[in-house]
């Protein structure tokens, strides 16, 4: 009689511990959570170097290649768009923009062609958090960078973006090009993408590279919603209601990475494009969190070929998974 209880109680354990090894997610999820402590060690690290202005480094106009229209860009339809007000926005220094060596670029005449690629953080952070991102595009042969950065007492996207559209304009008239490509981090694409649809900055944007950005509005970290952009990244709210406005002959490409385990976008599929009036791919990122896209080596990978694949190329929609 007293057999079959322990009989009971020492099987019960065995069957746990199948369950668990069968349960893959959950220790997907721990390891994507600690490799973004550990991101996020390090870029508390860095962080501080990111604080200090940089000279913008001279331009580098190529042979042949269009100057820059005199044409600026449209205003924003909207009556709720804000006047721009200074902001700390510096690009990045000569030294981190200056032309790779031949020996470490892409074979000759492929970088020629590369416009300028701008870089565009997210939420409270700064231009260091893009350290490995902008050494692998220099690696592959991209001769002039930009890292701006954007003060963290920004109150409102739609100055952010003005301001964003000012700066395209100085890069584009300082190297001789009519286009940039931007990637945007987390808020830094959405301050992008509504630079391109609200404000006309798709005359100025070949490819807009977006990394865990709240296209359609996210849910998380309800106690800091206290800060006004905080609110404007809500579903609903008056900027993300205009970024879904009709957008009629959008000339910008859109590729929008996002992660299956992204703790910071809920639901993690706000992080995809979503409009049918725009030439957008949305890549899937597996097994690695929000501070992870900007440092991962297959996502660098992933932004290389989306800034490397023309516009023409790239008219059908998709979803693509890189790690």
């Amino acid at each position: 009689m007293t057999a079959v209880p322990f009989i009971s109680l020492s099987l019960r354990p065995v069957r746990h511990l199948r369950s668990l090894c069968n349960l893959r997610v959950p220790v997907t999820f721990l390891q994507a959570t600690a490799l973004e402590l550990a991101i996020l060690a390090g870029h508390l690290l860095l962080y501080p170097s990111g604080l200090f202005a940089e000279r913008p480094g001279p331009g580098h106009p190529q042979d042949g290649d269009p100057a820059p229209g005199d044409g600026r860009h449209r205003r924003a339809q909207d009556e709720g768009a804000c006047n721009p007000r200074p902001l700390d926005a510096e690009p990045a220094s000569e030294s981190e923009c200056a032309p790779v060596p031949a020996a470490t670029a892409l074979p000759t005449g492929s970088g020629a062609v590369r416009p300028p690629a701008v870089l565009l953080h997210g939420f409270v952070d700064n231009r260091s958090v893009f350290v490995l991102l902008r050494r692998s595009l220099a690696r592959h042969g991209w001769r002039h960078l930009e890292c701006l950065n954007y003060s963290p007492l920004t109150c409102d996207i739609r100055t952010a973006a003005e301001l964003l559209g000012r700066h395209i304009e100085e890069i584009c008239a300082r190297t001789g090009r009519s286009e940039v490509d931007i990637v945007g981090h987390s808020l830094g694409g959405l301050i992008a993408r509504y630079y391109v649809q609200c404000l006309g900055g798709d005359q100025r944007v070949r490819t807009l590279v977006t990394l865990g950005t709240p296209h359609s509005g996210t849910t998380v970290a309800p106690l800091a919603s206290a800060h006004p952009i905080v609110r404007q990244m809500r579903p609903g709210s008056a900027v993300i209601e205009e970024l879904r406005r009709p957008a009629p002959g959008c000339r910008t490409r859109f590729v929008s990475f996002w992660s299956d385990l992204d703790q910071l976008m809920v639901p993690v599929e706000t992080a995809c494009v979503d409009h049918p009036d725009l030439i957008a791919q949305n890549v899937q990122v597996s097994g690695i969190g929000h501070l992870a896209l900007p440092v991962h080596p297959a996502v660098a990978a992933g932004i290389r070929q989306a800034l490397e694949t023309s516009t023409s190329s790239a008219d059908a929609s998709g979803a693509v998974s890189v790690a």
